[in-house]
């Protein structure tokens, strides 16, 4: 009984420990990524810049969760990776800045700028 008794609290601690611990992602920074890096390729590209207020909350996450960019050709994910950033860091500011950024973490600061200049989000954005 002691055992079992042990373990449950064990187990709760844990749970408790990890979820306080829990990324608290950061749409301000995420903001800076999307602007510097994002935005800045989209400009010269022929697609043109993407405001986040052009997609709603849900069709932001679907997209980010589908996790293809270039129409299938890419991954969003590439963009945000450490080896990315490393490769266009000599002529981005923003990429240089957020080099040591853990992968997941820059893309939940993305998402979460995504979601709050969503079409329907709080504060809908523009990126100029």
């Amino acid at each position: 009984m002691k055992l079992t008794t042990t373990l449950t609290v064990g187990a709760a601690l844990s749970v408790l420990a990890s979820s306080a611990f829990a990324y608290d992602a950061d749409w301000k920074r995420g903001r800076v990524y999307y602007r510097s890096v994002c935005t800045s390729c989209h400009a010269v590209a022929p697609i043109g810049s993407i405001n986040p207020s052009t997609k709603t909350k849900a069709e932001w996450a679907a997209y980010l969760k589908a996790d293809k960019h270039n129409k299938g050709k890419d991954t969003v994910k590439q963009y945000v990776s450490k080896a990315y950033r490393a490769s266009i860091k000599s002529g981005n500011k923003a990429a240089e800045k957020f080099a040591d950024t853990p992968d997941q973490e820059l893309m939940d600061d993305i998402s979460a700028f995504l979601t709050k200049g969503a079409k329907d989000g709080d504060a809908p954005a523009t990126c100029s």
